[in-house]
């Protein structure tokens, strides 16, 4: 008979917090009324015969809570990080000053904000079955290994505590990031 994989509670931990990782990146893309320079992340600017992210032809900045700042290289590139950041559908027009765009992010209604909660609690739900995911194969393993007399009943109870620890701390964390971004969106 073959042997069965190991339990590695470090493993399962690095698994959940992959789940994490994931939630932090769905959050950060969510809009707040906040400026961020992230915010211009996805524009891409047809510079010198190709597109290019926006941040290889100009530094962004966030000079203010709800002013962007995109200080151009090369004065001919200009209008068409102008023209890029007006097609990129974010809902923000510059106002250029040589070099300089200045972009004024606007307020969110509450309507929106309401959807962007929403949407923060879908991602935070998904962060949570994966874990559960996890968890369940980490308690199949446990089981898997009792019956074929590897390990005590004992032993597996303690790793199944283990197991459901680690995934109580981990849920406990996708919560608190969610009321943190809950409380970023509906402040105004």
């Amino acid at each position: 008979m073959a042997a069965l994989a190991p339990f590695d509670i470090n493993d399962l931990k690095r698994r959940m917090q992959g789940a994490i990782a994931s939630l932090k990146h769905d959050l950060g893309g969510l809009r707040t009324g906040r400026a961020a320079s992230s915010m211009l992340e996805p524009v891409m600017v047809d510079a010198y015969g190709s597109a290019m992210p926006l941040n290889q032809v100009a530094t962004i900045s966030v000079p203010e809570p709800r002013m962007l700042s995109v200080q151009v290289w090369d004065k001919s590139m200009v209008k068409a990080v102008e023209k890029a950041i007006v097609d990129s559908n974010l809902g923000l027009s510059p106002a250029t000053e040589g070099t300089t765009l200045r972009l004024r992010v606007p307020e969110l209604n509450e309507e929106r904000r309401k959807e962007l909660v929403k949407i923060a609690h879908k991602y935070a739900e998904a962060a949570k079955v994966a874990v559960r995911h996890v968890r369940r194969d980490g308690l199949d393993i446990i089981k898997k290994l009792e019956k074929a007399h590897e390990i005590s009943e004992d032993d597996q109870k303690r790793h199944d505590t283990e197991v459901q620890k680690a995934t109580d701390a981990v849920i406990a964390e996708v919560d608190q990031l969610l009321a943190a971004k809950e409380k970023e969106i509906m402040t105004v």
